[in-house]
């Protein structure tokens, strides 16, 4: 499941059902998410017709592996709404980052230093085994290193060794090498800042 039909979670999206997942796209109301004009959503799912979409909760529940690629001042509410029982004991690959654009751009953090958007989510959902990653670079190239000139580095942060080995695994697949373990959850709060 990919959460969010922004242009992170669509391209995530597209990536996954590229390489063969069964990708199942999350958003609130999917009926008011297709009506509005920007993006066009009903032409992207033309383009990607493997891909479903459904409710944060329908796609959560269906699926193995879900990835939180909401904007990070509403990622805990979209969490809400896909349900604790549709995440407890799946991997929660976390990309998003605390970024606030209420006084305009460049945006400001709204937590950092002693907590950071991954532990947030780790708390309210205890029973989910969230992984912070791929949130330092720019979504085109989350599942498409190779773009990049040199090789550079991804980096993992999460309590379980397990989830972490699996998005690692899931890494590679994309082509990472340099994977860089940073350890629990709560050094995530290094990666939003950067």
């Amino acid at each position: 499941a990919v959460l969010g039909t922004g242009s992170v979670g669509t391209t995530l999206a597209a990536g996954f059902a590229a390489a063969g997942h069964d990708v199942h796209l999350g958003t609130r109301d999917p009926d008011s998410t297709l009506a509005r004009p920007e993006p066009d959503l009903r032409a992207w799912l033309q383009q990607h017709q493997g891909v479903r979409l459904g409710t944060f909760a329908q796609a959560a529940g269906s699926s193995e592996v879900v990835v939180n690629a909401t904007a990070g001042e509403s990622s805990l509410q979209a969490l809400q709404a896909a349900g604790a029982d549709n995440l407890a004991g799946k991997v929660l690959i976390d990309v998003a980052n605390p970024l606030d654009f209420s006084e305009g751009f460049p945006p400001r953090l709204f937590v950092q230093g002693t907590d950071s958007l991954g532990e947030q989510i780790q708390r309210a959902i205890p029973a989910a085994r969230v992984v912070k990653t791929w949130n330092t670079m720019n979504a085109g190239l989350m599942l498409a290193p190779d773009r990049l000139d040199a090789p550079t580095a991804v980096f993992l942060s999460g309590d379980d060794m397990r989830a972490k080995e699996q998005v690692r695994d899931l890494q590679v697949s994309f082509g990472w090498r340099q994977i860089i373990d940073l350890g629990g959850i709560e050094t995530a709060r290094a990666a939003e800042m950067l």
